[in-house]
């Protein structure tokens, strides 16, 4: 089982271009057939607080877009995207497409950046979004959730034994982004794949740094500040026998935690 994150420099509000570039990294990058491969949030626009500029309905050119490029390399695909709800508010989201073009995911983030002024743009999800991927479960989370280990916890009680995290996390807080993805690796015993743009909008400047890190911290691959894929094995018998062994999870205090509360 293999996991790729395509890093890249979005182009600010072209969705052709960056189409274009994903399916060339993705062409050099040669995934094998059924793995999971991540690109950033936004990968098609950039965090972009233009919600009316940039978002589209329930099947729009990007979705239609993942289902081909997933279709096209027998993949499953995780990757951002914009839609407005009813009430006119953009949504953040993370898509997930199956080898078939199938819809597996829909997740909303959960904590719009209101520092950055996403909050007065984007409404919050309300629920997790879980889903299978060859004998795994996958919990997919974006950018700005990494800071709320409490959403990973929830993530874990609901039987994830990966985590996932596309993001346009910014050069200023590149320590920060680094420390807590290791820490959710280590703390969960799971494995972390985390996604991240790098270069430049019009607004912040973003420092890479996509890695997969394993249940025990150690880093299995980095792609620093370059555009480039990375990739990493996921062993699963491994990851179950290190719970067993060191059942830190079975210690869990799930009384001082909110059931999970999950996509229908």
């Amino acid at each position: 089982m293999k996991i790729y994150c395509l890093q890249f420099d979005i182009a600010w509000h072209d969705k052709l271009a960056n189409f274009e570039k994903v399916r060339l990294l993705l062409s050099a990058a040669k995934p094998e057939k059924g793995s999971l491969v991540l690109l950033p949030e936004m990968f098609a626009t950039g965090f972009s607080m233009d919600v009316p500029a940039i978002a589209e309905p329930a099947r729009g050119p990007t979705h239609d877009f993942l289902a081909r490029l997933a279709q096209d390399f027998a993949i499953t695909l995780i990757a951002g995207v914009v839609r407005t709800g009813p009430d006119g508010q953009g949504r953040n989201r993370a898509l997930v497409l199956s080898a078939t073009g199938e819809l597996l995911a829909d997740y909303a983030k959960l904590h719009p950046f209101t520092f950055g002024g996403e909050s007065k743009h984007y409404r919050a999800g309300d629920s997790l979004a879980l889903f299978p991927w060859q004998n795994a479960t996958i919990l997919p989370a974006i950018c700005y959730d990494l800071r709320f280990p409490e959403l990973f916890r929830a993530g874990i009680q609901a039987g994830a034994q990966i985590i996932t995290l596309i993001a346009n996390w910014p050069a200023a807080r590149e320590s920060h982004w680094l420390a807590l993805l290791t820490a959710r690796a280590i703390e969960n015993q799971c494995y972390v794949a985390a996604c991240n743009r790098c270069g430049k909008d019009p607004n912040t400047s973003y420092c890479g740094r996509s890695v997969i890190i394993d249940p025990h911290g150690n880093l299995l691959a980095d792609a620093g500040a370059a555009e480039m894929p990375i990739s990493a094995e996921v062993d699963l018998a491994a990851l179950r026998h290190y719970r067993e062994e060191f059942p830190a999870l079975t210690d869990m205090r799930a009384d001082l935690l909110p059931p999970p509360r999950l996509k229908k």
